[in-house]
């Protein structure tokens, strides 16, 4: 039996995109098939910011504009609440942003939930990483020992990014664990994904697998080749945007693309710079919490329904007989197929 999973990438703000696209789609369904995206998903993936879109969906009743209505520029300043320590030097001594706003926000908003709260017979996953064990950790609805987590703390420890939040402490099975972003081993979830799915429904081929990945906006900013030369621990921090360059999600694309049958695979994502569509492209930081950026967001995220919407909606409805899909190709406004 054909199974769908839905893969949301992390990037800060930027999940603004992917809120906006989400609702879209939600919006399409119900109008035309009186449908929700909870529906036809069958297996959530998230990391960072995309961990906390998917979790709403998986494990809470928030709605989709609910969900969606977290990337305001209101809420924004909450969870992203400005570190006043006295020797705080823009993450560069001490996290840039306090922990207080994003754990409370996330705590009001996702409530009692938790991560056997999603439907039954449908699965989540969140990526983390432990930085006491170097290792990564997915928390997941499939393990016994994780099902009680909430779904806020849970959300919490994904989105703890290095420099930006401080490190999570969790409890998982009697044992205290030290958790930030998953972005840093794997900020494009659906390898993971893909993985524990197999692992799940043993019976189900590779051919049975369909899989909606949505990014947060491809960066483009340049790094100075020949000035990183001379580059130590601040250098990279400050200009050489160390965290991002560890979270790039190409090769888990890569990975995706070859080994799902075609037309099985939709990754929608772009790069953030002018192009056909996109005369305004958003700031490519993950804290950029400003109203006109946050609007650029939603308006990739419009500009991405109306190049993905038809192909995403027929994927969901298991009629979608098109190739598979990869980020839109700045030079013709259209989606790589291979």
């Amino acid at each position: 039996m054909p199974k769908l999973i839905l893969s949301l990438d992390g990037g800060g703000i930027r999940g603004a995109a992917t809120t906006q696209f989400l609702t879209l789609l939600e919006n399409e369904l119900q109008q035309k098939e009186s449908k929700s995206i909870r529906d036809f998903v069958d297996f959530y993936a998230g990391t960072s910011t995309g961990c906390i879109i998917a979790l709403a969906l998986a494990t809470t009743q928030l709605s989709m504009d609910e969900i969606n209505d977290l990337y305001n520029p209101a809420t924004a300043k909450k969870i992203f609440k400005e570190n006043k320590g006295l020797f705080e030097l823009d993450g560069l001594n001490a996290p840039k942003f306090e922990a207080g706003g994003k754990t409370s926000t996330l705590k009001q908003k996702f409530g009692s939930a938790k991560l056997n709260d999603v439907p039954e017979d449908k699965h989540v996953l969140a990526v983390s990483y432990d930085i006491t064990r170097r290792r990564p950790v997915i928390l997941k609805s499939t393990q016994a020992e994780h099902t009680l987590l909430k779904s806020y703390a849970v959300a919490d420890a994904s989105s703890a990014a290095p420099t930006y939040f401080p490190t999570i402490e969790m409890k998982i099975k009697d044992t205290d664990r030290w958790l930030v972003d998953g972005g840093i081993t794997a900020n494009n979830p659906t390898m993971c994904a893909i993985a524990e799915a197999k692992r799940v429904w043993k019976s189900e081929s590779i051919s049975d697998l369909r899989v909606l990945s949505i990014g947060t906006g491809y960066r483009t900013r340049k790094i100075n080749g020949p000035e990183s030369q001379h580059w130590g621990k601040i250098g990279w921090i400050t200009k050489g945007d160390i965290i991002n360059l560890l979270a790039d999600e190409l090769v888990v694309g890569y990975q995706a693309f070859t080994i799902l049958d075609a037309g099985n695979y939709i990754r929608v994502n772009s790069e953030m710079r002018v192009q056909q569509g996109l005369p305004h492209p958003p700031d490519d930081a993950m804290d950029d919490i400003s109203t006109s950026n946050i609007k650029k967001l939603k308006d990739m995220g419009k500009w991405w329904f109306d190049i993905y919407g038809d192909s995403a909606i027929e994927l969901l409805l298991n009629t979608y007989n098109g190739n598979s899909l990869e980020r839109i190709d700045p030079q013709n406004g259209k989606p790589i197929t291979g």
